[in-house]
């Protein structure tokens, strides 16, 4: 799954998740996530997270 950065996902009730963003950091803070937080992220298709 590739987003860029930039991308802002819009929620129903017209509020916004910078979802981009929220990507990159978890990525790059990897090392600090559980394997319970890694497993639910490579599930949902992030391959970093394996």
């Amino acid at each position: 799954m590739t987003v860029p950065r930039s991308h802002v996902e819009v929620l129903a009730d017209g509020s916004e998740v910078k979802l981009g963003i929220w990507l990159t950091n978890t990525k790059s803070r990897r090392a600090k996530l559980g394997a319970d937080q890694l497993k639910v992220l490579a599930d949902l298709g992030l391959d970093w997270a394996t």
